[in-house]
């Protein structure tokens, strides 16, 4: 079994499809905070312009997933489970106004499962 520094609840790609069918393709970008807290952004893709301080976690359901390599360094020992909840979303995230929001829900790996993780790789600019 591959692990992932991401993955998603059936309720997050649920909602993936339905920003998809209307959006077109996706990416995730890990707020660190300021006024959208630290919620998982979801943007059309090239929406959000990444830098090469950005790294490339994983994708959900053919959605990639980034965050800042300076907040990776707190989360580095973290599975991040992107799940849905009601609520409004980030202002600038395509979730807002459907009256649902995707939160970040997190586990600590096990020495033995961050063991087999290979460090993430930059994001392509």
């Amino acid at each position: 079994m591959t692990m992932e520094r991401v993955t998603a609840t059936p309720a997050a790609l649920d909602m993936l499809a339905t920003l998809r069918a209307k959006h077109g393709p996706l990416m995730f970008f890990q707020s660190g905070g300021c006024c959208d807290g630290s919620a998982p952004m979801c943007y059309a893709a090239g929406e959000f312009n990444l830098s090469d301080t950005d790294v490339y976690l994983g994708n959900l359901d053919g959605t990639p997933f980034y965050m800042g390599i300076e907040q990776f360094a707190y989360w580095e020992h973290t599975q991040l489970i992107i799940d849905v909840v009601n609520g409004n979303g980030g202002m600038f995230s395509l979730d807002n106004g459907t009256g649902r929001r995707f939160l970040t829900r997190s586990r600590l790996f096990t020495d033995d499962e961050l063991a087999q993780l290979p460090r993430p790789s930059k994001a392509v600019t």
